[in-house]
């Protein structure tokens, strides 16, 4: 260590030549910026909405900070294998350095071969100083990239805990916030009795969403505006990446012709479009469902949620919260093991569009990567 330290002090500080932290840097940004956002919230004419932006941004910002954690690992990994594999060399530079360092200077004049000796030999040390020099600095900035690594992720630890607490009070905000609502046009009212009939001579979801209409007494038409030209552009109403898609099988060989998107525990659940709330509660082994109806004919299911939000007969305005994922949010998954960030993905929502009576692919109405 003492022979890294002094290497270490050789040159002038240089920039890091990769900076991995700067990801979890940023991220820490964000999370202190959705903090400001939650004071604001309290007081925001649209509590609901000014909430559910802040939940977001919470999400988004714990997400970042994991992965630029674990990007953080990966490059300290990274560095610390490529020193181990120079320590021969590192040693080697450090006497070459050491030596040249404690020559002094009158000493030079008493060179075997004389002054031309001398000479040649000082040309010769002038010409090699410069690539020594470098390796020194490209040395140092690994050195420093390193340390300032291992730093950040013993911090992020505060910041995490801090960012988990956050998000949790704003969930807290925003459920009520959601229960003390009452500017929310209602398009009907629910019949409980016949929902419970339905429901108990339901056997798939296609026959309970063909009986909806069944359900409600005094329905008004819907008044939302048509969205057959966003089609392809909606976007998914949770933060995740697709799991399986339409037709896929899953584990148990079961097919549906819906599409499965994994999600970070109690992850926020929001409409993608203005729409009425035709039903929310449990229904045959889909856990929790949210069905939403944006326009006549078409009905967005969204099953495995963990809470539901709103009243049936409600209409909801664009970004509205409808529910949230189950699970727990961790801490310590930022393992650089975890490939692509998607272990801490442990909560999946099932989502199915259906025209008529007839389910069509989600892909088709939702804008994703579809490369």
């Amino acid at each position: 260590m003492k022979r890294l330290a002094l290497i270490f002090c050789l040159c002038a500080t240089p920039l890091f030549a990769q900076d991995g932290g700067a990801g979890a840097r940023a991220a820490a940004d964000a999370l202190d910026a959705a903090s400001i956002g939650l004071d604001q919230a309290e007081s925001a004419r649209d509590r609901v909405k000014a909430l559910t932006e802040t939940v977001r941004a919470y999400e988004d910002g714990l997400a970042a900070m994991r992965e630029g954690l674990r990007a953080a690992a990966i490059r300290e990994t990274e560095l610390s294998l490529k020193l181990e594999s120079q320590e021969a060399e590192i040693q080697q530079l450090l006497g070459v350095l050491t030596a040249m360092g404690g020559v002094a200077e009158p000493k030079t004049l008493l060179h075997p071969q004389g002054p031309l000796g001398m000479a040649r030999s000082g040309m010769l040390v002038a010409s090699v100083t410069p690539g020594l020099a470098q390796q020194a600095s490209e040395l140092r900035a690994d050195l420093e990239e390193v340390s300032a690594l291992r730093e950040l992720q013993q911090n992020a630890a505060q910041t995490l805990e801090k960012g988990l607490g956050g998000v949790q009070d704003a969930r807290t905000a925003l459920s009520k916030a959601i229960a003390d609502r009452t500017d929310l046009p209602r398009r009907f009212t629910e019949d409980p009795i016949k929902t419970a009939i339905l429901i108990s001579a339901t056997e798939t979801l296609q026959g309970f969403a063909s009986g909806l209409t069944q359900i409600s007494e005094d329905d008004a038409p819907i008044t939302t505006t048509r969205i057959d030209d966003r089609m392809g552009l909606l976007q998914l109403p949770v933060r995740g990446v697709i799991l399986r898609q339409a037709g896929e099988s899953d584990a148990a060989g079961v097919t549906r012709p819906g599409i499965v998107v994994a999600t970070q525990p109690q992850a926020l659940v929001t409409t993608p479009v203005a729409a009425t709330i035709r039903y929310n509660g449990p229904l045959l082994d889909y856990g929790l469902v949210t069905i939403l109806e944006p326009q006549a004919d078409l009905l967005l299911v969204l099953a495995g949620l963990d809470a539901v939000y709103g009243e049936i007969g409600q209409v909801l305005p664009e970004g509205s919260p409808v529910g949230t994922m189950g699970g727990t949010m961790q801490m310590n998954n930022s393992s650089p093991s975890s490939e692509g960030g998607g272990a801490e993905r442990s909560e999946t929502l099932y989502i199915e569009v259906r025209e008529g009576d007839a389910p069509v692919d989600p892909l088709l109405w939702f804008a994703t990567d579809k490369g």
